[in-house]
């Protein structure tokens, strides 16, 4: 329903490259200049400053893309509600998932959902929890699905499942076979951690203050980038590290790694859906009622 050439400023905007949008949208370069021609023409005012190989947004173009977020939001409204009267159920979900959600939570879930609505499109993006807020709040995604939650007052929190960070180590770890440990052992062990913007960090942290301790005290020895990294890293070293059990699957199967109970300490979080405050968008709302129906039938 919109103006084609809206789109390729809103891709732009988003990317700030002509090269990147045009890769996108899949059109040439030379297209979306010329649709940003137009546009400009139209509107008798520049909308991307150029210098060199950058741009930027001028306060023409911050203005612009302000309406056309809006305007976007208003017809994915319209399809929705116009579908509904047909019960027809379709359009465009952009969701993201912070790390731990996205790698261990959301396959089955997208799995069953494109099964029940295979004419709703999900486009997906995965990062920390940090990341997932942000492009939330630049209106890049309509809903995610993280780990923790933050204070942030423009974002509606919903809780979605329970979680469990417990410790864990290498079979070959001297802790290996030991049921619990005091708190004060930790303060002599190495770690491996995720990185700052980790919505797993924060939750660490306020749990180990419990038993007198924070991540500040613990001898890190590296930080990576996600479960996955750090869970193979534990395999070849005497770190321990502190993990989502929901990731830990196949290796606790398996006898690889170990979980370690810490004497007074219980780390219990939730994944939150989040979205922007106000009422929720229509296939936001469609899949939220999947996900909590999915996990109360497991």
């Amino acid at each position: 329903m919109s103006d084609f050439r809206l789109e390729v400023f809103y891709t732009v905007a988003r990317r700030l490259s002509f090269t990147r949008a045009a890769a996108s949208l899949f059109i040439t370069q030379p297209a979306v200049t010329k649709h940003i021609y137009e546009l400009e023409q139209q509107y008798d005012n520049k909308l991307f400053e150029r210098n060199g190989n950058k741009i930027k947004l001028t306060a023409a173009g911050e203005i612009l893309l302000d309406h056309t977020e809006s305007l976007f939001d208003i017809y994915r409204k319209i399809d929705f509600d116009m579908n509904a009267l047909v019960h027809k159920k379709e359009g465009v979900l952009h969701m993201g998932a912070s790390t731990t959600v996205s790698h261990y939570v959301m396959a089955p879930l997208l799995a069953g959902f494109r099964q029940k609505f295979g004419a709703i499109q999900i486009n997906l993006i995965t990062g920390n929890t940090e990341q997932i807020e942000k492009s939330l709040l630049e209106k890049e995604i309509e809903m995610g699905i993280i780990e923790g939650r933050s204070r942030n007052q423009e974002i509606s929190y919903t809780e979605f499942i329970k979680d469990e960070i417990v410790l864990v180590c290498s079979k070959n770890h001297p802790l290996a076979g030991r049921s619990e440990v005091s708190s004060e052992l930790l303060l002599n062990s190495s770690f491996v951690m995720r990185e700052q913007g980790s919505g797993t960090l924060e939750v660490i942290d306020y749990a180990l203050k419990e038993v007198g301790l924070r991540i500040s005290d613990l001898n890190v020895e590296i930080r990576l980038g996600s479960t996955e990294s750090i869970k193979s890293y534990l395999m070849y070293s005497n770190c321990l590290a502190f993990i989502s059990i929901h990731a830990l699957t196949n290796e606790l199967q398996s006898g690889t790694l170990r979980v370690i109970d810490v004497e007074g300490l219980n780390i219990a979080r939730n994944f939150y859906f989040i979205h922007l405050q106000g009422k929720l968008d229509g296939l936001s709302e469609v899949f939220q009622r999947h996900a909590k129906l999915f996990h109360n039938l497991k």
